[in-house]
């Protein structure tokens, strides 16, 4: 399968704890194209996992990537982002920057993420956190294509990459 993502876009990902955004950001895109929210938390607390810190990371995010944008540079967003008020700010970015709005969804299996994310060692959190994920994810689904010009929807991915 072949994703259509032009060059000078906003890539936004688009999925649970534990489906596997990190690992295919990492395969596909250079690590200075990629923003995670994981990455930034840790920058503003030296603890990825503190979600007291996600205010503060998310501030950093919204301004790297406004300046990726600004300078031309493909940006590809890591989070979960899979709430309408979640992407707002970041499709207001692309609108702001005129750049396309990509989205690559990982639409897996509650059950999955939470298997992968036991084998993490700083993803201790219970079943109810993507299951939560996930339904909020299935919610927007239909509406995707509203917000986003390029909606990819991967509903399978293998464990290694």
């Amino acid at each position: 399968m072949k994703l259509n993502i032009p060059e000078l876009s906003l890539v936004v990902l688009i999925g649970a704890s534990g489906s596997g955004k990190s690992s295919f950001a990492r395969k596909h895109f250079l690590s200075t194209e990629i923003i995670s929210s994981d990455y930034c938390r840790s920058i503003v607390s030296d603890d990825e996992t503190n979600q007291a810190a996600t205010t503060d990371a998310f501030e950093l995010l919204h301004y790297i990537a406004a300046k990726r944008l600004k300078a031309g540079r493909l940006t590809v967003i890591d989070a979960t982002n899979v709430k309408p008020e979640d992407r707002k700010p970041l499709l207001q970015l692309a609108k702001d920057y005129h750049c396309f709005a990509v989205t690559i969804v990982f639409n897996l299996p509650a059950q999955l993420c939470h298997d992968r994310n036991q084998n993490r060692e700083n993803r201790n959190f219970g079943i109810h956190v993507v299951k939560r994920h996930t339904e909020n994810l299935k919610r927007s689904l239909r509406h995707l294509d509203r917000e986003f010009r390029y909606v990819h929807i991967l509903l399978a991915l293998p464990l290694i990459w």
